[in-house]
């Protein structure tokens, strides 16, 4: 064996392996794994999965979910939530003739100071006048300022991803259109407490 093959060998030997969990509001479980030789490199990196991966149901796998590492202990990487977003095919699929995309995209600060952009989507049975879709998108915003108010930011990653405060705008404006759907598109972690703001993305 060449001088050069025994090196890299050697550095994999002294690398360990690091198990990346979820936070415990879902569920802490591994959602990966990588080697390292120096753990500190791990923190801030970023890792992506879907929903189902964490809930095992497989109607969960068009929902995205990006978590990033925040600490180590022992062999295990603590993650906190970044962001969720629907996968593009499964946005694409709600499209319908004759139907009306309802977009809002919102600013919301959690009861403990973590800052998030989250984007909801809803789509009408048949076509839609401009002033109900205004009024669906101050429902929108009415439920998510509510809720941020209320919750921890644990809480409301939750509620943005499981369905919860979706479930609660479609209660709301099915008063005023007839909905087909209803859901939190994308969200992001813009900033926590203690640390600066993020570029946003829409």
């Amino acid at each position: 064996m060449s001088k050069a093959a025994r090196r890299v060998r050697d550095r994999w030997r002294a690398k360990a392996w690091y198990s990346i969990v979820s936070p415990p509001y879902f569920g802490g479980k591994e959602i990966g794994g990588t080697p390292s030789g120096d753990p500190k490199t791990l923190v801030g990196r970023a890792i992506e999965t879907t929903l189902y991966e964490i809930t095992g149901d497989f109607s969960h796998q068009y929902l995205k979910l990006s978590f990033q590492v925040t600490g180590i202990d022992g062999t295990t990487a603590s993650t906190i939530f970044k962001g969720h977003e629907y996968a593009r095919d499964y946005l694409r699929s709600l499209v319908r003739r004759g139907s009306t995309r309802i977009d809002g995209i919102f600013s919301a600060t959690t009861k403990d100071g973590y800052k998030l952009q989250v984007s909801i989507v809803a789509f009408s049975l048949a076509r839609v006048k401009s002033s109900q879709e205004t009024a669906v998108r101050g429902i929108m915003q009415k439920i998510i300022d509510e809720k941020a108010k209320a919750l921890n930011f644990d809480q409301l990653a939750q509620e943005l991803v499981l369905g919860k405060l979706a479930s609660d705008i479609y209660n709301e404006a099915k008063k005023i259109v007839p909905i087909r759907h209803i859901g939190v598109r994308k969200s992001r972690l813009v900033a926590s407490p203690g640390m600066g703001e993020e570029a946003t993305v829409a």
